[in-house]
Parts: structure tokens; sequence; C-alpha cells
């Protein structure tokens, strides 16, 4: 692992206040930090717990379940997924992680501590991105809709639709949980929308245009994918499929519009 920079604490209370303050508002970025990763991790799924990243890729016969320590990149623990399933999105909710898979509708459930995994159970429709809230599951099926799923009853209790200024937003891949809202990545945009938990709407998103460099780039690298939020200081990391860097994002807001003069 490689750390570039750090952010500050006051960069942390902007970011963490960042849709309130400039709710529609599309964002740009600027990069604090990069962390190294596998070209080959086909990411589907990312969040960060406990100075751990947890990461989840895509493709048949190549579908894991990881564990980095943050500290210094390390491999802590790995799963390989049953080459017959896909695997997408996941989240790490009290001692559990779930993991979605693609088209065979069903999810994983693995122990925590030791990623074992111990239980499957179906979802209606494809699995795309999965966050939680602390009480509920909430994933994407890759439509307008994000379901709201009983981590008891592993039942849906109730979809929202997404939608921006009054259109329906689709494709919703990959999801994370900050600050009371759903973050989202759009598949094949450089985007990330902010998603308003309760009614679908579309508060703010961040424009990523360019954040991959091109010399960066080879045939295998896919798109944009993965969002994670650190608790232990606020920071926001981004990446993607096949990409070889996690980058930590500072949100940037559009200068404000001047009234011309008279």
């Amino acid at each position: 692992m490689t750390i570039a920079n750090t952010v500050a604490a006051s960069l942390v209370i902007m970011i963490c206040s960042a849709t309130a303050a400039y709710a529609g508002t599309a964002y740009k970025y600027k990069v604090t930090a990069t962390m190294a990763q596998p070209r080959e991790n086909f990411v589907q799924g990312l969040q960060i717990v406990d100075n751990h990243l947890y990461v989840s890729t895509g493709q048949y016969g190549k579908s894991r379940l990881l564990r980095y320590r943050m500290d210094d990149g390390t491999l802590d623990k790995g799963k390989q997924v049953d080459p017959r399933l896909f695997g997408e999105g996941l989240t790490v909710m009290n001692d559990k992680v779930y993991q979605l898979t693609w088209k065979s509708r069903i999810a994983l459930i693995y122990n925590k501590e030791d990623l074992k995994g111990y239980k499957w159970f179906r979802i209606a429709g494809e699995g795309w991105g999965i966050t939680n809230n602390g009480v509920d599951l909430i994933y994407s099926d890759g439509s307008d809709k994000l379901h709201f799923l009983s981590p008891e009853t592993l039942e849906v209790s109730h979809s929202i639709q997404v939608t921006e200024n009054g259109k329906k937003i689709d494709r919703l891949n990959e999801l994370e949980w900050i600050e009371g809202q759903i973050w989202a990545n759009i598949w094949q945009k450089d985007r990330i929308v902010m998603i308003n938990p309760v009614d679908g709407r579309v508060t703010a998103s961040i424009d990523l245009e360019g954040l991959l460099p091109d010399n960066e780039r080879r045939p295998e690298t896919d798109v944009l994918n993965g969002i994670a939020r650190d608790p232990a200081d606020g920071s926001i990391w981004v990446t993607g499929k096949r990409w070889p860097w996690l980058y930590q994002i500072e949100l940037i807001p559009p200068l404000p519009t001047s009234k011309a003069l008279p």
C-alpha cells in the first residue's frame, strides 16, 4: 500500500456535510491519496471496516471475497467463490459479510471474523450493489430501484425508485451508505450519485472523469466501480474494475454563479 497524503479534520467535515450544503450540485474532485491494489481485482464491492478493506471481485471462476489491512495493504484473508457464481457487491453488517451474485439471484453470507461462508438466500432479480444503514440491507439490481431487505427475515420490506430531476436513473451499481445517504456508481459512467434513502431523489453527484489517467489504462481495464468511506477519519475512497489504484478524493463544489453587473 502507498499513501500519498492524508485528509485533515476540516476536510472530513466538508465531505460529510457536502450533500446538505450543495444539494443538487455536480461536484468535481481532488485526489488526496492513493492506495495500490492488484490489477486483476475486478472490483464489484468495497467497504472499510475496523481498519480493513473488504473487496468483492467478479467474473466466473475468478470471483473472490478479499480482506486487506488498510495500514500496509497486506491481504489478511481471501475466499474463492464457487466458479458457477459471478461475484457482485458486498456489505459488512455486525458480525456478517453479505456478498451478492449477479445472474444466479442468490446472496452469500459469511462470518466476518474468519470469512467462512455458512448460508445463502435468494434475491428477486439480479444482484449488483449492496450496502446497509445499520438496520436494513439495501441492494440494487441494475434497474432504477433500490430494495431494502431485513437481515433477520431476508425479505424485502420496501423499494424506492431513484430519480434525478424527475427522470428515472437506472444501472445503479456499487453502493455505499455515507452520512445518511446512499452513494451509487452508475454503470459505464464516470459518475457517482448521492440518493435520498426516503424518496429516492438524487441530491448531488460527483463527476470523476479522468480519475484513472490514460497512461494507467490497459486493454483489460474496465469501468469505475467501488466506493468506500473509512470510519476512522471519514475519508472517501473510490476505484474501478481492474484498476491499479484506489483513490482517496476530496469533493470540490463548483464556484457560485455571480450576478452580472448592471
